[in-house]
């Protein structure tokens, strides 16, 4: 099983290093997956995550707090902004803009209601 929960972990390193790149995937939320495996696998997967220097803070506040820092509320929103005026320039249909409207907008909702990390 600890073999299992190292690899989920790894894959979920992976996705959180393409959402670095890609403005819609999320990093944090694959961050904590990555997190929660490796607490149930390695202790030295674990540990190099929860110390490594910049996504190791960001796992702290979730895990303490359930805080979100804010610079990464702000990069949230532009990429969200972003990608929204991307589907406008490529002119969707109307009920896929509601539909994308809807859900970033409760997207954002629930970050900006975030404690600050």
């Amino acid at each position: 099983m600890r073999y299992l929960f190292a690899s989920f972990g790894l894959i979920s390193i992976g996705l959180a290093l393409i959402g670095v790149i890609l403005p819609l995937v999320p990093t944090v939320p694959f961050l904590l997956l990555a997190a929660f495996f490796f607490a149930r696998s390695s202790t030295r997967l674990h540990h190099w995550l929860m110390s490594h220097q910049t996504f190791g803070p960001m796992i702290e506040d979730w895990q303490d707090h359930g805080a979100i820092r804010p610079s990464a509320k702000k990069a949230a929103t532009l990429s969200v902004a972003a990608v929204f005026a991307i589907s406008l320039a490529l002119q969707l249909p109307v009920h896929v803009l509601g539909i994308q409207a809807v859900t970033l907008g409760c997207v954002m909702i629930f970050i900006w209601t975030r404690p600050n990390g």
